[in-house]
């Protein structure tokens, strides 16, 4: 009998986080199945053989995707071709839709069958991606809860699985937190302010929004005393140089502490967080760390984006809770000063703090229980089983009599 083999597809660095735990559950129960992937360290950590390396394609806007369109191609012809050589039994695509999406066309073709871990944000804008979707996806898994509901109200069957992340920072914040000030030399009754700098995980988001968190970060110490630290994890795939071209040597007289490793740890040590929009708010979200976000892209991205974009809030965790609960200061609000006073009141002002406090706590609620990624594991066990059988019995009726 020939082992099972997948193909996994995950184009971001949060996708490749939780395509590597899926990968890990399946493992977990069934060690024999082999897993070829596009993604990045974690998943290769996980066991899987990596085609390509994901981080070559983490690009976010209309002109920086262009710019990359070489290399976009350049993935989608690998992957196609090792669909159409290699036959895996199970393709099964992490988020990224409208390269995701041109792999499915291309498993359907082939009858390979396909699983949508993590859904692309068809609910936020070109809702008509919905037909295709339901046209070339065998079965899909949401880790957002009005997901669910919204593929239902367009006739599919879906799980909702809850959210990964559940599972990623399922110990006791506290615990997490000291973890984390431990790993900084910082002492349980320290009274100094940590503040979290999260500019992204792409070099683009980077190299824009890292130098409004460090003007933002100057104007919080001025005047601040003790004076606060600052707490910049650095993403995974990326190194420091890219801190360095967004103009943190330019700020030695603040006390900026950067770690490649525990970024949980770093996260959850802070009493505020300025935080680029993104998965990363539903992470602080989990840990109970007040934050503001903000971001800003190409003024041509924003202005399309305003055309096609039909959500009331820019991010995550005021989705999940269905108002605003964190403040959000897009493109022109995303201003350093602006972010400055934001982190300010959540650092001195103590109704405020509790008010996001509780509400962060009714975000955690909603993102569902533990278990999300053995849940997926499961529907793609049960479609490789269903694929294994449907293989079986077309061999036996070719067989002669």
């Amino acid at each position: 009998m020939s082992v099972p083999h997948i193909l996994i597809v995950a184009g971001e660095a949060s996708g490749d986080m939780h395509a590597a735990n899926l990968v890990k559950a399946l493992h977990a129960r069934r060690p024999e199945v082999r897993v070829s992937a596009m993604g990045g360290g974690a998943l290769a950590a996980a066991g899987a053989e990596l085609l390509y390396d994901s981080a070559r394609l983490a690009v976010v806007g209309l002109i920086e995707v262009l710019s990359h369109l070489g290399e976009i191609l350049a993935a989608r012809r690998r992957l196609v071709n090792f669909l159409t050589t290699q036959r895996p039994d199970l393709l099964i695509l992490v988020d990224y839709p409208d390269f995701n999406l041109l792999l499915a066309a291309a498993a359907r073709k082939l009858g390979i069958p396909v699983f949508y871990y993590i859904s692309p944000q068809v609910w936020a804008w070109r809702q008509g991606r919905v037909r295709k979707i339901k046209r070339l996806v065998d079965r899909m898994a949401v880790i957002l809860p009005f997901e669910q509901e919204f593929y239902r109200k367009r006739g599919m069957e879906v799980d909702f699985v809850g959210h990964p992340l559940v599972d990623e920072l399922a110990g006791p914040a506290a615990s997490i937190a000291e973890a984390g000030k431990a790993a900084h030399g910082l002492a349980p009754g320290d009274e100094r302010r940590i503040i979290g700098l999260l500019p992204g995980s792409r070099r683009r988001e980077i190299a824009v929004m890292l130098p409004l968190f460090l003007a933002a970060a100057r104007i919080l110490a001025r005047g601040r005393q003790p004076a606060p630290i600052f707490l910049l994890p650095l993403a995974p795939g990326l190194d420091r140089e890219v801190l360095t071209a967004g103009g943190l040597d330019q700020y030695g007289d603040l006390d900026i502490r950067i770690s490649e490793h525990d970024r949980h740890g770093m996260m959850a040590a802070c009493h505020a967080v300025m935080a680029a929009s993104g998965t990363v708010t539903l992470e602080l979200a989990l840990l109970g760390v007040p934050m503001v976000a903000a971001y800003r892209v190409s003024s041509f991205t924003y202005l399309v984006g305003r055309l096609l974009v039909d959500v009331p809030h820019a991010t995550l965790v005021n989705l999940v809770a269905g108002r605003e609960v964190i403040p959000e200061l897009i493109q022109d609000r995303a201003e350093a000063a602006l972010i400055g006073g934001e982190v300010a009141a959540l650092l001195d002002n103590s109704q405020r703090r509790q008010t996001m406090l509780h509400d962060l706590a009714e975000v955690r609620q909603k993102l569902g229980r533990a278990g999300a990624s053995q849940r997926a594991a499961a529907i793609a066990l049960e479609l490789l089983d269903s694929a294994g059988r449907e293989e079986k019995a077309a061999n036996h009726s070719r067989k002669p009599a």
